[in-house]
């Protein structure tokens, strides 16, 4: 399986748990022989989960010794991809989307609550571990402006107040409910449905469509009949 001729990096202090050591050979079975470097983005995120939210050196040399390839390869990746993270970050991650749809709906305010409410800047942690928040690029949900990833969720159609109380629940333990925070149905219109709200209910059976009639041909030498 080796497919470099670099030394091993230095690894001492981190090492998938018998769970993840599964997961992680799982992953690298997927790619053919001589190809298991693939895996890479999937074994870093499996340390990084394992380790708190975060990759330390040892980690992503592990990850590297793993896959037998050279260290700096591991750490490019781990360095290029901002879903990784090089520092400790809290048990509650916030990530606030501050791209045109977010901003012009607000993600300033949500930027500026998140910190005055933690009393962190961006990138530091809470004194309690508890909160991180940093600002990201579009998270891709767009229609529901402005929105916040924590941890692996989306919380959608958010307001200053609403990330106040949001923070004040985590700190509680209390769960939040995912997704739109006003009882937007996907992307649907705020307020509900603005169209095809008329339909008869349906019934359950197919609707027949019937053919259309074929149109007539045209009379010979542009006569009508």
């Amino acid at each position: 399986m080796k497919v470099t001729s670099y030394a091993e990096g230095a690894a001492e202090g981190f090492s998938f748990t018998p769970d993840n050591l599964d997961v992680a050979q799982k992953y690298v079975a997927r790619y053919p022989e001589g190809r298991q470097a693939s895996a890479i983005i999937a074994l870093l995120d499996l340390a990084q989960r394992q380790n708190g939210g975060w990759l330390s050196g040892a980690a992503i040399a592990y990850v590297a010794n793993f896959l037998e390839v050279a260290p700096m390869r591991a750490f490019e990746v781990a360095s290029f991809y901002s879903m990784f993270n090089l520092k400790p970050v809290g048990k509650h991650f916030i990530q606030v989307c501050r791209t045109t749809p977010c901003w012009l709906r607000g993600s300033d305010g949500l930027s500026e609550t998140c910190k005055k409410k933690l009393g962190v800047k961006f990138g530091e942690v809470t004194e309690d571990g508890l909160f991180s928040v940093i600002e990201v690029e579009c998270l891709g949900a767009c229609a529901n402006a402005p929105m916040v990833q924590i941890n692996d969720e989306y919380y959608e159609d958010l307001t200053p107040e609403r990330m106040a109380e949001m923070i004040e629940d985590l700190r509680a333990g209390r769960e939040l409910p995912v997704g739109s925070q006003i009882g937007r149905l996907t992307s649907s219109p705020e307020g509900g449905p603005q169209t095809l709200q008329d339909l008869p209910p349906f019934d359950g059976k197919a609707v027949k469509m019937e053919p259309e009639a074929p149109a007539a041909e045209p009379a010979p030498n542009g006569e009508e009949g």
